[in-house]
């Protein structure tokens, strides 16, 4: 009796723990945020637990046989997936999952399914799980897109695009295939973004972006690089896809404004630069660069301009990339000197003066045209050392002449406009001037029209106060650029310099020398002094003093010379 009574209360006792346990593991499907799907196979039953009236609601599942109507949650091309997955027990998989979107819900859920099979390998149970990662796909979503594309004009990003463009060039490689690439700039893109704000400027990068997105299609991939800089990749450009279909067509669009959100509309061009594979370059990053050298050749042609790859444009651009690397050093070590040229009075051939004109010998000994140098130094801020370097050693040298020599007569330095609009540029001049001891009116600022252009207000302003001190103004290389004399009239200048290529073909054109006689003609009614540049024949000589010009410097009378031989002219007119 004892026993049954033990047994019994062990019943008991064994009975409340399932049933706590089974309360325990029913709260824990109640409450979570999965739905689960529980299927007996040997029995072909079918519970349905946790959220599944949340995802499913309305769905009711008896059996095993049922399941097919969840097959309207997911869309259409997912069906045969989502069949899988739902009756995995027929691959003999232990378990599976993937994710589906529902359209009713408008969420996505991850579906896993697990498989228990028995010793002899034949299925018994299965548990289907459903897990919204809506979230968590968003997330990954952004991710991805931040990974492949470029938020501002929603076109590939640069990485993104380098690693298709690289795929491109294996597929060429083994194909035998060409793939060409077009590197595309926005023409004085900071002058606009600067003028009128970034807002602006990023709303113009978004509408070009646009533009070239419309251009998208099978085998042609466009990125935006960063600022107002793009590039496109074609594999096997024919017809409508090419560079040069892409080029006329963008053309043609931007002839019309583009219209900005706050009503204006801005006309814009672009520049580009076209290199293909295999004739430019074997690998992505060469080709790329390759691209981005010629553009920048288009853009010195002037705007709405295209470039083809050749290959001496990329041995003058790395000729041009030494030269700026040893640029870079040589500013700083004592590798310049200053020649001098001087320059004649027509009436009796007496000394007007000298102009400064600085030389270069790079650490191989070779001299450096100033032609081929100073572009170079202009472009990447080394003029400002040369420049203070030529103004300091030539007022220098003109102090020592000053004191040797009983002489009247100017020095002419060359400014860069870059050198020109410094802040502190008249105070250093000035003070370089009070430094050696000489006359204001016997120092000659040579200027180009570049200096004129940039800003006139503030240009013409800076020339006033420096003739103000005394310091005598000349433009340089007159008739190259859009000057007029009756633009010039209002300036405050004493000098014109009369470019070389009139002086050349003086003997030889009639039209030239009408029209070097018309600026010598002008000048002398508006007050300037008038020099020759460039004289290298006695023909020449003869007919620019026949017109009456006041000066001449060139070749025929006296080529650029070290100090010393200033010295032998100053000695001789003593």
């Amino acid at each position: 009796m004892e026993e049954l009574r033990y047994q019994v209360d062990l019943l008991s006792a064994m009975n409340k723990q399932i049933q706590a346990e089974g309360k325990m593991y029913q709260l824990i499907c109640d409450t979570s945020s999965n739905a689960i799907i529980y299927v007996n196979l040997l029995k072909n039953r079918v519970k349905t637990l946790g959220s599944f009236n949340k995802f499913f609601g309305g769905v009711s599942l008896k059996c095993a046989d049922d399941l097919p109507k969840l097959y309207s949650y997911v869309e259409e091309q997912s069906v045969l997936l989502f069949r899988e997955l739902l009756f995995l027990e027929n691959t003999k998989k232990t378990f599976m999952s993937s994710t589906f979107y529902m359209f009713e819900r408008k969420k996505y859920m991850e579906c896993r399914v697990d498989v228990i099979y028995d010793s002899r390998n034949i299925p018994t149970d299965k548990i289907i799980r459903f897990t919204d990662v809506t979230v968590n796909k968003s997330q990954n979503d952004e991710l991805v897109y931040m990974a492949y594309y470029d938020i501002l004009t929603n076109l590939y990003n640069r990485n993104y695009f380098v690693k298709l463009l690289s795929e491109y060039i294996r597929k060429a490689e083994d194909e035998n295939g060409i793939v060409s690439v077009m590197f595309l700039d926005i023409d004085n893109f900071h002058t606009l973004n600067d003028g009128m704000g970034l807002e602006v400027g990023d709303e113009i990068v978004q509408q070009f972006g646009l533009k070239l997105k419309e251009f998208e299609q099978d085998n042609v991939i466009i990125s935006h690089f960063n600022s107002d800089i793009y590039c496109v990749a074609i594999y096997e450009p024919t017809r409508d896809r090419n560079v040069d279909y892409f080029y006329r067509h963008l053309r043609e669009e931007l002839k019309e404004p583009i219209r900005l959100s706050n009503g204006s509309e801005v006309l814009i061009s672009f520049s580009a630069g076209v290199a293909e594979y295999p004739e430019a370059a074997s690998t992505t990053l060469e080709l790329i660069n390759c691209s981005e050298i010629v553009m920048f050749k288009a853009k010195r042609k002037g705007r709405g301009q295209i470039q083809y790859f050749d290959s001496l444009i990329l041995e003058e651009f790395l000729t041009n990339a030494a030269i700026e690397n040893k640029l870079k050093k040589a500013v700083f070590k004592d590798t310049f000197s200053v020649n001098y040229q001087p320059q004649f009075r027509v009436e009796d051939n007496s000394l007007r003066g000298v102009e400064a004109l600085v030389r270069w010998k790079d650490d191989d000994g070779r001299w450096i045209s100033p032609a081929v140098f100073i572009p170079i130094s202009e472009k990447n801020g080394t003029i400002l050392s040369i420049g203070s370097f030529v103004m300091e050693e030539s007022i220098k040298q003109f102090s020592i002449w000053k004191t040797n020599y009983s002489r009247e007569f100017v020095l002419s330095i060359n400014i860069s406009a870059i050198q020109f609009r410094e802040d502190d540029f008249v105070d250093r001049l000035i003070s370089t001037i009070r430094k050696y001891s000489v006359e204001p009116n016997e120092i000659e600022l040579e200027i180009t029209e570049s200096i004129l252009i940039s800003d006139f207000e503030e240009t013409v302003e800076k020339l006033t106060l420096l003739r103000a001190y005394g310091i005598r103004i000349s433009l340089d290389d007159f008739g190259t650029g859009f000057s007029s004399l009756s633009y010039l009239k209002g300036l405050p200048v004493d000098t014109i310099k009369i470019d070389k290529s009139f002086v050349d073909t003086i003997d030889k054109d009639q039209n030239t020398k009408m029209i070097f006689d018309s600026i010598v003609y002008l000048s002398k009614k508006l007050g300037f002094e008038t020099i020759a540049e460039g004289v290298e024949t006695k023909s020449q000589e003869k007919l620019v003093k026949d017109i009456g010009c006041d000066c001449i410097q060139g070749y025929l009378l006296g080529k650029p010379v070290e100090a010393k031989g200033i010295d032998r002219i100053l000695l001789e007119s003593l």
